[in-house]
């Protein structure tokens, strides 16, 4: 299984309230994610949400689509969300959300392993491929959710948490100039 352990960070001039509001409604991003193609719910969890099972389709430039239920274990308001992902990538998605004056900074950190035959087989050479096809889903969702709070163009950092891991000072995936957002 091919393994990826993926950070972004966005840095979005909005109140933190609505950016934790947009992010944690899921079933309504694929009104303002274009890469988001479907989010259906599956379960209903409790009161809070914690239990909840969504499955999402995904299809960034690359003409594939990835389908993953996801199953809600942290719903923190204003600070947290956390889920356990199944399907064709599983493992885990953390939101971080924390604000810098009128700044709202998320951090979604994505790790997770391949399930898919196909994407394990061409992996040992398309995964810097795949990655960058990631930060650019990213980089379209973070500018989508400055977009949909009126907000401007936000900052974005995309880091390859393996490659840091290994090579520390080669912290940032490999993203092509046109989707590295500066900060505002």
């Amino acid at each position: 299984m091919a393994e990826y352990h993926l950070l972004t960070v966005w840095r979005i001039e909005a109140p933190l309230a609505e950016v934790f509001a947009a992010i944690e409604d899921t079933l309504r991003w694929p009104d303002w994610w274009p890469s988001v193609r479907k989010v259906d719910q599956t379960l209903a969890g409790d009161a809070k949400g914690i239990g909840s099972v969504r499955r999402y389709v995904w299809q960034g430039r690359l003409p594939y689509r990835v389908v993953f239920d996801v199953c809600a274990t942290r719903i923190d308001d204003l600070a947290a969300l956390e889920g356990v992902a199944t399907g064709d990538l599983a493992g885990t998605g953390h939101w971080r959300f924390s604000s810098q004056g009128r700044l709202s900074i998320v951090h979604y950190e994505w790790h997770v392993h391949s399930k898919r035959w196909w994407m394990n087989l061409v992996a040992p050479v398309a995964r810097a491929l795949f990655i960058r096809n990631h930060a650019q889903i990213m980089t379209q969702g973070g500018k989508a959710l400055a977009r949909r709070l009126k907000a401007p163009p936000p900052g974005q950092e995309n880091t390859d948490l393996m490659v840091a891991a290994v090579r520390p000072g080669a912290r940032r995936a490999p993203v092509p100039e046109t989707s590295r957002a500066k900060a505002p």
